[in-house]
């Protein structure tokens, strides 16, 4: 059986416990400072005290026949050494130890020798007590030792640490309260897009609220936003392409069944063998339509991840040009390639840059047959000083000035393509697309004198082609 993972701490959690302990623990640091402190200049003020006992009490030592002694009665000594709070003792000793007056059994550690005092922690009956040895020169050599029990000196130091500790650790709270709601409020709108996108439904793609009261959430949200525009336009790419299938499908498919009909009805090989190759025939055309229809969805779904490249436009111009010369000198076309004699570069995708070339040159090829006279087709590279021109001319029938822009957008066709029934309307449109994921314009015109008509494609020039540059998005 195993064991379950604990749910990891919230946010909210991980803020608080990042901010809280820190803070503790520099209070737990200034707390230890404080009484540290706190203790040493109680301490000070307390053993001072106990030094001006020491001293008023060496002031009243005379030598008397030769002989040191104290000249307080002990009730004196009792009024000098007054103590509301404390125990007092003391003792006056000769330098050979003699006990002048006082207890005899008082003693503290000798000190240096060089000190005039020291102070001591020392026990005596039963006590612990602070006690000063004061040692004096004047008017014989001797040392006064005073002591007094410290428990007026640790209540005072209880009582300092608690009226210092408690408004501390009150702040402490106070601030904690503080940040807790601080941190809760500005967690919200993180809560408020969570909910948005746990109750919103799976074809719902619009924006989230993007309002936030820190940068990061608001980048967040931008992020999902922008995430959700992808996956829209994805989706929608999708959706479109099942629909054009369906669409442009639909005629093929129902000559291909008309073909296979009559085919059958008819007992003669010949008619027979005429219907399998116009079925084979309406096969490929259903088939590149196919695949011009994925090329778009494909390339609309990868618009923002495209990679541009240095690519070579003359080779690929030149490559493009051998491939179609069979099928031209097949159909009597004239094919011919202009500018393409000094490299030219671009940044461009290989795939698109070849798509564009293949969508043109067999518009014009296809449709320069259905005008029935000779055609010439020219695909010329031209360089400016702003950009790289690439235009594909024919002489062919063109179309109406007014016709042109209507025909880039998708499923439209010219009369020429309507006449040979073929195409579906979606080669101009791949151009425009793969023009602009390039960063280019395409550009349609009728050819000089009005005769046929020319498709160009501008590309900007680049400072430096030497490194691959992203689609700026």
């Amino acid at each position: 059986m195993s064991e379950s993972v604990p749910a990891p701490p919230s946010l909210r959690q991980r803020l608080l416990r990042t901010v809280l302990l820190p803070l503790a623990l520099t209070w737990v640091a200034g707390t230890v400072v404080s009484f540290a402190v706190a203790q040493y200049f109680a301490q000070r003020a307390f053993d001072r005290s106990l030094l001006d006992d020491a001293y008023l009490l060496a002031t009243h030592v005379r030598i008397e026949n030769g002989k040191l002694r104290l000249e307080l009665s002990p009730h004196e000594v009792n009024t000098v050494l007054f103590d509301q709070a404390e125990t007092m003792f003391f003792s006056v000793r000769a330098p050979d130890g003699t006990v002048l007056a006082g207890q005899p059994d008082l003693l503290a550690p000798a000190g240096e020798k060089s000190e005039a005092f020291h102070f001591d922690d020392i026990a005596f009956a039963g006590k612990v007590l602070r006690a000063v040895t004061l040692r004096e020169q004047n008017p014989a050599r001797f040392d006064v030792t005073v002591a007094q029990t410290t428990s007026s000196r640790d209540a005072t130091l209880r009582q300092l640490m608690l009226y210092s500790l408690l408004p501390q650790l009150l702040l402490l709270v106070l601030l904690a309260a503080w940040l807790r709601r601080s941190i809760a409020r500005d967690l919200q709108p993180l809560a408020t897009l969570q909910q948005a996108l746990a109750h919103r439904g799976s074809g719902d793609l619009g924006p989230v609220p993007d309002e936030a009261s820190t940068r990061d959430l608001q980048v967040l949200a931008t992020t999902v936003n922008a995430l959700l525009q992808r996956l829209d336009r994805s989706i929608r790419a999708q959706k479109e392409f099942a629909g054009n299938v369906a669409h442009e499908l639909r005629t093929p498919l129902a000559g291909i069944r008309a073909l296979a009909s009559y085919g059958l009805g008819h007992a003669d090989p010949h008619v027979a063998r005429e219907q399998l190759a116009a079925i084979a025939a309406s096969e490929a055309r259903a088939t590149s339509l196919v695949d011009r229809l994925l090329a778009l969805a494909l390339a609309a779904e990868a618009e923002s991840r495209l990679l541009l490249e240095p690519v070579a436009l003359d080779a690929v111009v030149r490559e493009c040009v051998l491939r179609f010369l069979p099928r031209a000198d097949a159909a009597g076309v004239d094919l011919g390639a202009r500018g393409i004699d000094a490299p030219v570069w671009v940044a461009a995708e290989p795939t698109l840059l070849e798509g564009i070339l293949n969508n043109l040159v067999d518009n014009a090829l296809r449709y320069g047959v259905s005008a029935g006279r000779p055609l010439a087709v020219t695909v010329a590279v031209e360089q400016t000083t702003e950009h790289v021109l690439l235009s594909v001319q024919d002489n062919g029938p063109g179309a109406p000035r007014e016709q042109q822009h209507a025909l880039a957008a998708r499923g439209a066709q010219g009369e020429a393509g309507q006449l040979l029934g073929q195409g579906a309307g979606l080669g101009l449109a791949l151009v425009a697309q793969y023009a602009r994921l390039m960063n280019a314009r395409m550009a349609l015109r009728s050819g000089p004198d009005g005769q046929g008509w020319v498709c160009e494609i501008a590309f900007p020039v680049v400072g430096s082609l030497r490194e691959p540059t992203l689609r700026d998005a």
